[in-house]
């Protein structure tokens, strides 16, 4: 079972990114999936999630409207696109899988890890 979150990087504030999550087939297909960030001595907080068929996009209050969670069973890959980025952005991102088929704003559910990915945003 093997997450791959990649596409992090520098940017300056009000600039975008997109994360991309690629999930092994037996990972992906059924389950829900999230994204959650976090920021050393900090506790990993949720971001984002959706549904197994990428219905019930679910946002933190701090990222809606900027932040769009998509997924693409056809190629076993999660999106997170990031627009008009604040510095109170800049965290490691990571992707997780749901044991279910809907996802959860809570770590609980999720099995499955990838290793993070770092987003700075600069000021």
């Amino acid at each position: 079972v093997q997450l791959q979150a990649s596409g992090g990087g520098l940017v300056q504030t009000g600039g975008s990114l997109r994360l991309t999550c690629a999930a092994s087939r037996r990972t992906f297909t059924n389950n829900g999936m999230g994204w959650f960030r976090q920021i050393p001595g900090k506790e990993r907080e949720f971001v984002a999630t959706i549904a197994w068929n990428g219905g019930n996009p679910t946002y933190a209050d701090s990222v809606k409207g900027r932040f769009t969670i998509s997924r693409d069973n056809t190629r076993n890959t999660m999106y997170l696109q990031m627009n008009s980025l604040k510095p109170e952005d800049t965290a490691v991102y990571y992707c997780a899988a749901s044991r279910y088929a809907y996802g959860s704003s809570q770590a609980a559910p999720y099995t499955n890890w990838g290793q993070g990915t770092l987003v700075t945003v600069s000021s």
